[in-house]
């Protein structure tokens, strides 16, 4: 009995919180803001990639940035002067919609065209949590091992599109990247894989370009 109880519990929270992000999201349809979840583990290049889009992107960026503890990453934003909002999260370890609902009123969106919302450094808590976000996208790295994608099939089977980072230092660390790709395209056929190199700028323009795109055809204006 205790394990439906638990089972039911969790099904609860799971649609309240759809629901939230379905809010959420049409709040940033109404501000014209295309909004993206960024996820990835501990190391996996979350914060660079977003100070090295917040660099070459040309448009009017805003960050929430979630962690345990979010004070460091929101700094590393902050230095680049564009508006952050960072959300601690204490124990859990993800985000979910309610979090997001209560630090969208801190965000100018009304003066932002992309609002990046970096999750907790975690590959199995956010998955099944919803933002509202148009777009999930998973940075994982080589120095993460190669076999990182078939240890975390879940995160991948419910993300938009994939990126395979720090592929300069896959020889240093005996991974293939090649491989990283393969398997994430295994467990989600259709998810466009970029492989990148925030240090050499490998890739990035071909994110900024996928961005565009889905910036296109996701937002409801």
């Amino acid at each position: 009995m205790h394990n439906v109880a638990s089972i039911e519990v969790e099904q609860d929270m799971i649609i309240a919180n759809d629901e939230l992000a379905y809010e959420n999201r049409k709040k940033l349809d109404e501000n014209g803001v295309f909004s993206v979840d960024l996820v990835g583990a501990v190391g996996s290049g979350k914060t660079s990639l977003l100070e090295k889009l917040i660099d070459e992107m040309d448009e009017d960026i805003a960050v929430i940035a979630g962690d345990i503890l979010s004070k460091f990453d929101a700094k590393r934003i902050e230095d680049k002067n564009i508006p952050v909002k960072g959300l601690n999260t204490g124990k859990e370890c993800h985000l979910d919609a309610h979090l997001v609902e209560h630090a969208l009123p801190d965000v100018p969106l009304e003066d932002i065209s992309y609002l990046f919302i970096e999750n907790v450094g975690n590959l199995i808590c956010p998955t099944d949590f919803k933002l509202g976000a148009h777009v999930r996208t998973v940075i994982i790295s080589v120095t993460e091992g190669d076999d990182t994608a078939e240890k975390h099939p879940m995160i991948f089977k419910g993300a938009d599109m994939a990126i395979v980072n720090k592929v300069d230092l896959a020889e240093a660390v005996n991974a293939d990247a090649d491989k990283m790709v393969n398997d994430i395209h295994r467990i989600n056929p259709d998810i466009p894989i970029i492989k990148c190199s925030l240090k050499t700028g490998e890739g990035v323009s071909e994110i900024i370009e996928l961005y565009k795109e889905f910036k296109e055809s996701r937002l409801k204006k």
